[in-house]
């Protein structure tokens, strides 16, 4: 297996793997599948298509990988 691959935060130069947060709430979402099923529906499709990285230190989705020119310049800066 490869090495995992790394990003870097365009924000706080945070360099690791970004972590995966779904808008809205969860207790709402099953609230609303046990009340009104169409809303469930809704509401669970909405959540599904917010997915978004997100760096783990400072929760910005400014994220890029250390492999591109910008994360190579970034993550020398905060001396990795």
């Amino acid at each position: 297996m490869g090495k995992a691959k790394e990003f870097v935060c365009k924000f706080c130069g945070f360099v690791g793997k970004p972590k995966k947060v779904t808008e809205g709430s969860f207790l709402v979402e099953i609230f609303l599948w046990l009340l009104f099923l169409l809303p469930g529906v809704i509401y669970s499709i909405w959540r599904m298509t917010t997915r978004k990285d997100v760096c783990p230190k400072c929760g910005k989705p400014d994220m890029i990988p250390v492999d591109t020119p910008e994360g190579q310049k970034l993550a020398k800066t905060v001396g990795k």
